[in-house]
């Protein structure tokens, strides 16, 4: 079968092919896996950060992807997941079940996750085998590329919005409007409809696309909104823009940061914390640390309900390097989408 692979760490402002397409051996379903026929699977910022090295490292030659739709062609599991269901694979491949992180819901932080694409091949090839408890239902709702980005920029995003502990009619910023956040902003509006979502990006077109989709304000990452914030999630890859949303926050205010790594460039901006000025007043910094099947399965499930479709561009499987590139690039407008 064919499949896009990470071969090495790499920068990928010095090359133009950052994935290598091989041929690999079809898999086989094991005891408790289903094997899934992929039929879309999302392209995320953390492929990048696989790619540049700010992941844990995975072993390579590592199939990236995470946010995986596919078809059961077999199973070796005795649940509820039959040969032809239609299923979503996401960031979290499996835990261990019995820790302490486990056993209190917060299987995201047990020693021993892994993470699919990253601790296992994921979904940049034909065939995958996973654990059935780790597969989710989609509903007929969502066409393949539609369902992809909940899997991972919807779950993730619910995860960081379920942290920020928002009450309706409080004021919620967004700062970075890629897949996540155009999808957290729909959330807010359902979820909260007297909460305003004020929107922090540095390009002109997301700030545009921010005001489409239902944003009270939006301006670039360093302007002041009319009013302080009482939660904002930063969905950026960079330190720069956790500076300027501390500014925002009302006393006693909170940012989540949904960011496996920070790059490294503009560390600067570090120096520039000052206490009195971003953190006093009981302001706090939340991070976002992988998800849990509770994300995801909640984050369908209320999308579902919603009825809304995440705003999606679709690759064919060919062009998967030109999809990492344009999110490298910042070309975003929604989720970005392989299709097999």
């Amino acid at each position: 079968m064919k499949a896009w692979v990470i071969e090495k760490i790499s920068e990928l402002n010095k090359v133009s092919e950052p994935l290598s397409l091989v041929d690999l051996p079809r898999p086989e379903a094991k005891a408790g896996e289903v094997l899934l026929k992929v039929k879309a699977c999302g392209v995320c910022h953390t492929e990048i950060d696989e790619i540049e090295g700010r992941t844990p490292p995975p072993t390579f030659p590592m199939v990236p992807g995470h946010q995986v739709v596919g078809i059961v062609e077999a199973t070796k599991a005795t649940g509820a997941i039959k040969v032809g269901n239609r299923v979503g694979v996401a960031w979290i491949f499996s835990a261990c079940g019995k820790c302490e992180f486990c056993l209190s819901g917060q299987e995201n932080l047990c020693p021993e996750f892994l993470a699919t694409g990253r601790d296992r091949n994921g979904g940049y090839v034909e065939y995958v085998a996973v654990p059935e408890k780790f597969v989710y239902p989609i509903p007929d709702y969502f066409s393949d590329a539609e369902a992809a980005p909940l899997l991972c920029a919807g779950a993730i995003g619910y995860r960081s919005l379920e942290l920020c502990q928002p009450e309706n009619g409080q004021n919620i910023g967004l700062t970075g409007f890629g897949a996540s956040a155009h999808l957290v902003l729909k959330l807010i509006r359902f979820l909260y409809p007297e909460s305003k979502v004020y929107v922090f990006a540095r390009s002109e077109h997301e700030r545009r696309f921010a005001l489409e989709l239902g944003a009270a304000w939006s301006g670039d990452t360093t302007d002041r909104p009319p009013v302080l914030l009482h939660s904002i999630i930063d969905t950026t890859p960079v330190w720069k823009p956790v500076i300027y949303a501390l500014e925002c926050l009302k006393p006693g205010g909170r940012l989540v940061i949904n960011a496996i790594r920070k790059e490294a460039h503009d560390t600067d901006y570090l120096a520039k914390l000052d206490y009195p000025t971003h953190l006093w007043m009981e302001k706090e910094i939340k991070s976002v640390a992988n998800v849990t099947r509770h994300d995801v399965q909640e984050f369908i499930r209320l999308a579902a309900e919603m009825q809304f479709k995440p705003e999606v561009q679709t690759y064919p499987f060919s062009e998967a390097n030109r999809a990492i590139l344009d999110i490298k690039n910042r070309n975003i407008k929604g989720a970005k989408v392989l299709v097999l």
